[in-house]
């Protein structure tokens, strides 16, 4: 499955309301270390259909930035429910990003 660009708009269609597992990357175009990490998260959008991955600019899309606290770039977020079960800031790899979603 591909990366979901997420935004206010289908925010809570795709994360809120999912029945799977989501994978959250906030990320900048400017950002080092996010372009580091987004081949990371593309790869688990392919391999791993069982979770929704959805990206989310965080100059585009301040709301969710600052709904979520976010204070560095990248934080990677894993959610279920609808709720926030894990949390991690900076360049992790993808065997850490695997084990968020656990």
């Amino acid at each position: 499955m591909a990366v979901i660009s997420i935004t206010k708009e289908n925010f809570t269609a795709e994360v809120l309301e999912s029945a799977k597992p989501v994978l959250l990357d906030f990320y900048a175009t400017w950002c080092g270390p996010c372009r580091m990490v987004s081949p990371l998260v593309d790869e688990i959008a392919e391999e791993y259909p069982e979770y929704i991955v959805g990206k989310i600019d965080v100059d585009a899309e301040g709301e969710l930035a600052r709904q979520f606290g976010i204070v560095s770039i990248p934080t990677l977020v894993a959610m279920k429910g609808g709720e926030i079960v894990n949390r991690t800031v900076g360049y992790a790899p993808k065997e850490d990003l695997l084990a968020m979603m656990e």
